[in-house]
């Protein structure tokens, strides 16, 4: 066996999520949406270039939360990206909250939730955290009190 890296996401939200988070992932993060096999439930993928990274299926009844506690214990999706300044100028221009940190040889990283609730981390290098967040900082998202 020979394990080769990460294939995709999968996101359960209901039917009436699916605008919303397809404008949020393509305005965040530019991913577009693209082929998806005809299964029996609504859904889409988000695509980064030609890999579907994000698979959103509609699982969840109308009277589901997107916040409301999952019996699992995942807790996050990270990601490697660059361009610190202007993802957070991103952020900021399209409402969407956030939290900041600022972690010794790993790096500055911003936490955020999509429209379905899920946190999502973007991992940067230091050298990109603003002054405004020093080394050592920590999110609140990520470390409640």
């Amino acid at each position: 066996m020979k394990l080769k890296g990460f294939n995709h996401i999968n996101i359960g939200c209901r039917q009436r999520d699916l605008a919303a988070i397809e404008k949020f992932y393509g305005d965040a993060l530019g991913l577009k949406r693209g082929y998806r096999p005809e299964f029996p439930n609504g859904g889409l993928w988000l695509y980064l270039g030609e890999r579907a990274i994000i698979h959103v299926v509609a699982r969840y009844p109308d009277s589901w939360s997107p916040l409301e506690t999952r019996p699992v214990s995942f807790d996050h999706i990270a990601f490697t990206i660059t361009g610190a300044a202007d993802f957070r100028e991103r952020l900021t221009g399209l409402g969407i909250a956030f939290d900041e940190q600022n972690v010794p040889n790993a790096g500055y990283q911003i936490f955020l939730r999509d429209p379905a609730g899920n946190k999502l981390e973007f991992n940067f290098p230091n050298a990109e955290a603003p002054q405004t967040v020093a080394l050592g900082t920590l999110a609140p998202m990520q470390f409640p009190a």
